[in-house]
């Protein structure tokens, strides 16, 4: 049997059901995917088009001493008589050595601005394939999954930015493993450490949707997570110790929103057990 007729079987088939083939779910991706890309593009352009106030006024803002974090951290140390809170004297020089290094790196970020600037749009296309195959109930609950999706991203994307990338930057800008080596940083070093900071905290604040699906799932438990509450509370005391100065206060206000989200995550988890039943 060709496939052409195979497939006209196949139409007659759905047109008695009134459920789609395979190939118009195909179709009809592609058309999601076309305009999220349409989206991400324009939006890449705008960056691109824009270079000294993304590059000079955010991807390179954390470098600086007058660097927004810096400025209130040095006022909350005056509040609290801890003067090693204040972070003034950073001396950070980038350097390119690739002749096609600042082309290329302008290019990527503008395609990340352009990313993170229509993940909003991105995730309501997912949504819009996703929504038909489910249930009235499942919609119901579903409502407003976009926004939230869409705000815990931008949060952790600020936050990773605000937060996470002053207080590493600073700390290896400043480490020496002797003080007659100086520290020269690799455009594409620094950008990668930014990029990869803020967008995996992008992720991390996710934390409260990932557990939502898998308590509907019946793969996690509130119950399980308030029972293992105190490891979760050493894993994240020691992930801020890594990515922070070895100064406790730092660890503290970089541990605050891991903790502020896993409690989040533990009523998500009992919000979906009732929602199943």
């Amino acid at each position: 049997m060709s496939q052409e007729n195979f497939t006209g079987k196949q139409n007659k088939r759905d047109v008695k059901t009134g459920e789609m083939t395979f190939w118009e779910h195909l179709e009809e991706l592609r058309w999601h995917f076309v305009r999220s890309l349409i989206a991400i593009i324009a939006l890449m352009t705008l960056a691109f088009l824009n270079r000294e106030f993304i590059f000079d006024q955010i991807i390179l803002a954390p470098k600086e001493p007058e660097f927004i974090t810096y400025r209130l951290l040095c006022r909350l140390g005056d509040l609290l008589s801890m003067p090693s809170l204040c972070i003034g004297n950073i001396h950070l020089k980038i350097i390119n050595i690739n002749l096609s290094g600042q082309f290329l790196t302008h290019m990527y970020i503008s395609f990340f601005v352009g990313l993170i600037a229509a993940a909003p749009y991105v995730i309501w296309e997912i949504w819009r394939f996703i929504k038909p195959a489910l249930q009235p109930n499942e919609k119901k609950y579903a409502r407003g999954a976009v926004g939230v999706i869409s705000l815990l991203f931008l949060l952790g994307v600020v936050s990773g930015y605000y937060l996470i990338v002053p207080f590493t930057v600073n700390f290896f800008a400043s480490y020496q493993v002797s003080i007659s080596v100086e520290n020269q940083i690799t455009l594409s070093s620094y950008i990668n450490t930014v990029v990869s900071l803020a967008f995996s905290m992008g992720v991390v604040f996710e934390l409260p949707v990932f557990v939502y699906f898998l308590s509907r799932v019946g793969l996690l438990t509130s119950s399980f997570l308030k029972r293992n509450r105190k490891y979760m509370i050493i894993v994240i005391l020691v992930i801020a110790a890594i990515i922070t100065p070895p100064d406790v206060v730092s660890q503290i206000l970089v541990s605050i929103p891991m903790f502020i989200l896993y409690e989040i995550s533990i009523f998500v988890s009992k919000k979906a057990a009732m929602v199943k039943k």
